[in-house]
């Protein structure tokens, strides 16, 4: 279950990355805007779409929040950099939290109120039904705005509140005109962060992290309250679902004594048995972002290449790990945050949601291995920068909260990439001849292959043939 290799190297290998050189990854910056991309430090982007405009449903929704361009057409509206909130204050961190399946969500907001003195409660959004719409969860006093939330799939939501140096959980739920809670219990530790919802939906894990060892907790689901169910030498971070039964778990780590980090998987079925996951260079700091368990897709950061790169990889492959040119830009950071399921063995078809942040404010990347391309789109309106979910069709599906609209989701359909040509490996006419005449172009895959069948970057294929 191991990435075993960067480009360039072999199983194991020490060697720097070699970045992947790609036709056609960086947008053309064209002063007609047809084309998407970035402009000067401090600029808004230039969205791009598939021809499609960005589409909403919603509670009070009057109309869709943001708009994208056709290819070659006008400019979408401005990216937003965060949920709109009453009195226009910032989100509290933790932000929006998606159930595995995208059926529920939940976060914290405010009542209306002067700013500093603003009564924060726990709302849940039901987003499997024909609109969305949203339950607001408050209690007699309110919440702290360090607390985190996280949605069940039978609807309730997970609170962690901060009690001194105690981390105290309990499950909220509608009930009549108010909301009811069921306290599971507290943990005794001044620091504890919730991961992302098992994906079997019932389940909610916590990390406590110190300097030389991590505890891993399972606070929602369990049969006796929170429960320690993992220590884990060394100081972990992050978080990311391997499978789809919530066995696989993946973890970064520190070790004890120091050193890079590593990105490690704990088998929650074999008494949480802590194995190697990343291992690019001995050196690099290796971390996990995010993981499809139907294609075996994962999203990584290394330094291995000689900085941080965004790159991806394949779940038990050994071919190496790839940073493609497309995912680096300039004067932006780019983080995944949602990638299409149900492309089973096809890790290199799959539409991957990117977050990007800039002096702009935040906006829409979106990205497919096989396409080498990166499209960028504007947020609707009053985003939660990162919070979406793809449908198995390649339907972007992006909560957003404004002034016009208290609860709506946007969609976006994932745009096309341009099919490179057998005998050039460059895209077709499509692209308007805007390609460098510089850029070193990759070999063609005539159509997309499991990634254990694919050629190695660079290696010639003898039997691509027109229209295979």
């Amino acid at each position: 279950m191991t990435a075993c290799a960067i480009e360039g190297g072999s199983a194991g290998a020490a060697a720097t990355a070699e970045p992947e050189a790609e036709s056609g990854t960086e947008p053309d910056l064209k002063e007609s805007g047809a084309e998407s991309g970035l402009k000067k430090s401090g600029a808004e982007p230039e969205p791009e779409g598939s021809g499609d405009p960005l589409k909403s449903t919603g509670a009070n929704a009057p109309g869709r929040p943001g708009s994208i361009a056709d290819e070659g057409g006008s400019p979408a509206s401005s990216a937003a950099a965060g949920p709109a909130t009453p009195g226009g204050d910032a989100p509290p961190p933790g932000g929006f939290t998606l159930t595995a399946d995208g059926a529920y969500a939940a976060r914290l907001t405010a009542a209306p109120g002067p700013p500093g003195e603003r009564a924060w409660y726990p709302e849940r959004w039901t987003l499997d039904g024909p609109e969305p719409y949203a339950v607001p969860l408050p209690l007699d006093q309110p919440e702290e705005p360090d607390s985190q939330v996280a949605p069940l799939a039978d609807g309730r939501v997970l609170i962690r509140r901060q009690v001194a140096d105690r981390q105290q959980f309990s499950l909220l739920y509608p009930t009549g005109p108010g909301t009811g809670e069921l306290l599971l219990g507290a943990v005794e530790s001044a620091e504890m962060t919730l991961l992302p919802p098992s994906p079997d939906g019932r389940c909610v894990y916590a990390l406590s992290a110190g300097d030389h060892h991590s505890s891993l907790w399972l606070v929602a689901g369990g049969a006796f309250g929170p429960e320690e169910v993992a220590r884990i030498p060394g100081r972990c971070s992050g978080g990311a679902w391997l499978d789809r039964a919530g066995r696989l778990l993946a973890l970064d780590r520190r070790a004890p004594g120091g050193g890079p980090v590593k990105a490690v998987a704990v088998d929650l079925g074999r008494g949480a048995e802590v194995t190697p996951l990343l291992q690019i260079a001995p050196g690099s700091d290796d971390r996990l972002l995010l993981a499809d368990a139907d294609s075996g897709l994962l999203l990584i950061r290394s330094d291995a290449p000689g900085h941080d790169r965004l790159g991806w990889g394949v779940l038990g492959s050994c071919l190496p790990v790839r940073f493609p040119e497309c995912l680096r830009l300039a004067d932006a950071a780019v983080t995944p945050f949602a990638v299409q399921p149900g492309q089973t063995l096809m890790p290199e078809s799959c539409a991957v949601a990117l977050r990007i942040d800039g002096a702009a404010g935040s906006w829409l990347g979106v990205w497919r291995p096989a396409g080498r391309r990166l499209h960028q789109f504007a947020a609707p309106l009053g985003w939660a920068p990162g919070a979406g979910y793809w449908s198995r069709d390649g339907v972007l599906r992006l909560p957003y909260t404004n002034g016009a609209t208290s609860c709506g989701v946007a969609m976006l359909n994932a745009p096309q990439d341009v099919e490179p040509s057998c005998e050039t490996g460059r895209p077709g006419d499509a692209e308007g001849g805007t390609q460098p005449s510089a850029a070193v172009s990759a070999p063609a895959v005539c159509k997309p292959v499991p990634l254990g069948q694919a050629p190695l970057h660079r290696a010639a294929r003898s039997d691509c043939r027109r229209g295979a």
